[in-house]
């Protein structure tokens, strides 16, 4: 027997249980928890050539829990995304379900993670099956600032996504097969 919307409200507010579903969790851009910050003139310029080169491809991010004071999202990465240097606004504990990724000097996999305090600059890249991680944030509505502000960084950006793409194209299923 499945819930009605009304149901599910009447349990989350009388302190019962709330269910979510990866497979049909809406898009983090459908949901708007997250705001790009810090933007100028080079930077839009710069991701808009990222996004055309095929930026978009290579991830997806879904919202699958949020209310105020908390939220979890599900990122599925694909191998080599160029994931640029940023920070949140927010606290954000990061546990890997599947694939791997290197963070600096480490490679970390399946049952790993990491813990970020807000405002911490970083970037990780995504091993050679991808990556998907779990990411907790102490708050529902965070920012991304990305680093990179100058056209010449995220033509880089837009040249690794080109070299990546069709290798993308083959990877149709994340590492766990999470959302098939």
């Amino acid at each position: 027997m499945s819930d009605t919307a009304t149901e599910a409200e009447t349990r989350a507010a009388t302190g019962g249980y709330e269910i979510f579903r990866t497979a049909t969790s809406p898009s983090l851009d459908e949901t708007a928890h997250m705001e790009v910050t810090g933007m100028n003139t080079e930077f839009q310029a710069g991701i808009t050539k990222a996004l055309e080169a095929g930026f978009a491809e290579g991830n997806i991010v879904k919202t699958l829990f949020s209310r105020p004071g908390f939220s979890l999202t599900y990122a599925w990465f694909k191998s080599g995304f160029p994931l640029p240097l940023h920070t949140h606004n927010a606290d954000c504990l990061y546990y890997i379900v599947a694939g791997s990724l290197q963070l600096g000097t480490d490679t970390l996999g399946p049952g790993d993670g990491f813990f970020l305090g807000k405002d911490k600059a970083y970037r990780y890249t995504p091993g050679p099956q991808g990556v998907e991680v779990l990411e907790f944030r102490t708050q529902e509505d965070f920012d991304i600032n990305f680093l990179a502000k100058s056209l010449p960084a995220w033509e880089k950006i837009a040249a690794a996504v080109t070299a990546r793409k069709p290798d993308w194209a083959n990877e149709t299923a994340p590492p766990s097969a999470v959302l098939s």
